[in-house]
């Protein structure tokens, strides 16, 4: 493996963790909003939850870009405040990966959660467990299936992500080049093909690997539940 294919798989590798993590938190949150909550307008959230799934990634990156460049009010002000940059970085290759793959990721948390029995939570709650308390150690074991599922679906996506990257956070070597972006250049250089070849190759076992061990860890933790 070149310098250049090693960078390009750490810094993927980088990234979707990151957007991962990112993730996480308010995919559990917005999921519980939309499965359990009588949020008014909660047709219009989920709109705009899914909305980068049918967008082209391009619109994506383009709406981050005039969110959070460093003309954009937002991303003046964390740059002027914080010293925060998300363009030309590997921090904005993330916030792109993440903002692609959180519908993925509340979407199967939601179907989890959507799956569990209710009955329990109430059984809790009148055995004098609060409402966080019937979450925590009631609800949130139950979701595991599904959270361990959205955070491989989202690692997965976030590895492939092109199109929101490299118009928001552009193609730098050494701090947004992921493996796509990597292909994207390679394609473009005269004799690149064997490296891109290679570079596809390797995004490929990437990304299936990361779907079988969803599977896997999906079956493992139900069967832990006794619910398979």
């Amino acid at each position: 493996m070149t310098d250049l294919e090693r960078e390009a798989l750490c810094l993927s590798l980088q990234v979707a963790a990151w957007a991962t993590l990112l993730c996480l938190p308010p995919a559990i949150g917005v999921a519980w909003l939309l499965s359990r909550s009588r949020l008014p307008g909660k047709a219009l959230l989920e709109a705009l939850v899914h909305a980068p799934l049918v967008l082209p990634p391009v619109v994506v990156g383009y709406l981050l870009l005039i969110t959070l460049g460093t003309r954009a009010p937002l991303g003046r002000w964390l740059h002027q405040q914080f010293d925060i940059q998300l363009i030309f970085t590997t921090e904005g290759a993330v916030v792109a990966a993440a903002v692609m793959a959180f519908p993925l990721m509340v979407r199967a948390i939601r179907l989890s959660l959507e799956a569990v029995d209710r009955g329990l939570e109430v059984a809790a709650r009148t055995l004098g467990a609060g409402r966080w308390d019937a979450f925590a150690t009631v609800t949130l074991p139950l979701m595991l299936p599904g959270i361990l599922s959205g955070c491989m679906m989202a690692f997965a996506a976030s590895l492939g992500e092109f199109g929101a990257t490299i118009t928001f956070a552009s193609n730098v070597e050494g701090e947004t080049r992921t493996l796509p972006l990597a292909i994207y250049t390679a394609t473009q250089t005269p004799d690149g093909d064997a490296l891109a070849l290679r570079l596809v190759a390797l995004s490929m076992a990437l990304a299936l690997g990361a779907l079988v061990l969803s599977g896997l860890l999906e079956r493992r933790t139900r069967r832990w539940l006794g619910r398979a």
